[in-house]
């Protein structure tokens, strides 16, 4: 799409994509707003917004209430005008979101992971899922922009998962964005489970504009992902935020990664669901995600040993979180992902100690930390935002969101 009459999926403009952008972050708001937000001149706003009309993307929402003079017609995006997919790939379970171009979610749906299935099988089970429900719900076809797919990283652009979680190993190195993108016949972007859980969280709401944010992460694994100010902060190639394989013990066991001592290895759901069976406590034995779940249940009633091993299991996450607000100067720290989803309540008062005592610019400033009010499925979600803010921001619509190279990356890109 772009602000002079192209269909969906075609990158906008910079001007259109601008407004795009600041419409869908105000909510509502009017064409003089619109000028000052951007340092347009009023007669290109005038000019793309009626483009933007045109193609449905933007519609008049009736006016202001005056204050002396002629009431400002209010503008805002129709959310139905795009939709974008998501789908978070997982050995415990696949999560599948479709969200409309305001960011809200329309369905949302989970099936079991990927297992030890063949990948080819479990793309052609991807693809046959997000025909059946796309018809299901309603969604005009014609209006999909693509499909977000997350996953463990780190990630490349032609191969998929570089290094992967021992239960994923036979997905090493599938192409997995070609083989989707052949079964649905969408564009595919691609990127690690982390950082577009912290996308999602800023495309939803949850991180206001301006924050230096991170969405802490912890699934099967543990990362994070990094957002500035509205933008995702990647790296050189799109795998910032591993915190889960930090060393926080030099001589601690290996990880999966090659590493010793790393924060996933200690502290994360396999670690704990490890040292409770150890331990004799009785768990459903399906895959790590219920078994922590279970886990967190039985904490939360109040039971010694859940308790004393989830306590562990935070405050590892704390020197993690702690080292991030330190290096990165965060205001917010956002606990996301399935395991907080169980049990975000007992590590966040734990994570925020660790921080309340521990940051080293704690006497200028706090950092904030809540739980994602969307943490089961934030990848998912996620995955719809990367589509959803390609569609507003043209210089990354031509390129996947993970990049091999630095020449595959225009100047100035950034995010998302």
């Amino acid at each position: 799409m772009d602000a002079g009459g192209a269909g969906p999926g075609t990158a906008p403009t910079s001007s259109g994509s601008a407004i795009l952008d600041v419409i869908r972050a105000a909510g509502t708001i009017s064409r003089v707003e619109l000028t000052r937000a951007t340092g347009l001149t009023a007669a290109t706003i005038s000019t793309v917004v009626r483009r933007l009309i045109d193609e449905g993307l933007v519609v008049e929402a009736g006016r202001a209430e005056s204050t002396g003079g002629k009431p400002r017609m209010l503008l805002q995006l129709d959310p139905a005008a795009r939709f974008a997919v998501g789908v978070h790939l997982d050995h415990a379970g696949i999560t599948y979101v479709i969200a409309n171009l305001g960011g809200q979610v329309v369905a949302r749906w989970r099936r079991p992971g990927t297992g030890s299935d063949d990948p080819r099988d479990v793309v052609a089970r991807i693809a046959a899922e997000i025909s059946a429900t796309v018809a299901r719900v309603g969604v005009d076809p014609a209006r999909l922009l693509g499909v977000g797919v997350v996953s463990p990283g780190p990630l490349s652009t032609s191969t998929g998962m570089t290094l992967a979680p021992p239960v994923m190993q036979h997905w090493a190195d599938f192409p997995l964005a070609e083989a989707i993108e052949d079964a649905v016949g969408l564009p595919v972007l691609l990127d690690n489970d982390a950082t577009a859980s912290a996308l999602g969280e800023y495309w939803s709401g949850g991180v206001p504009t301006g924050a230096v944010c991170a969405a802490l992460y912890m699934a099967t694994g543990i990362g994070a992902g990094i957002i500035v100010d509205g933008t995702v902060y990647r790296g050189r190639s799109s795998n910032t935020g591993e915190i889960g394989h930090v060393c926080v013990d030099v001589d601690g066991p290996r990880c999966w990664c090659g590493g010793r001592g790393c924060v996933e290895v200690l502290a994360g759901p396999t670690a704990v669901v490890a040292r409770a069976t150890a331990a004799g406590i009785a768990l459903p034995g399906r895959n790590v995600t219920e078994d922590f779940a279970a886990l967190a249940r039985a904490a939360s009633r109040g039971e010694d040993v859940p308790m004393r091993l989830l306590a562990e299991s935070a405050r590892y996450l704390g020197v993690a979180a702690q080292a991030l607000a330190n290096i990165l100067d965060l205001d917010l720290v956002v606990l996301t992902g399935a395991s907080f989803a169980h049990a975000g309540s007992l590590y966040l008062p734990i994570v925020q100690e660790q921080l309340r005592t521990g940051f080293f610019a704690r006497a200028t400033h706090d950092v904030r930390v809540t739980i994602s009010s969307h943490a089961s499925e934030s990848a998912a979600v996620g995955g719809a935002a990367l589509v959803l803010q390609a569609e507003l921001a043209p210089r990354q619509a031509r390129m996947r969101m993970v990049v091999d190279t630095l020449t595959e990356m225009p100047a100035g890109s950034g995010v998302a």
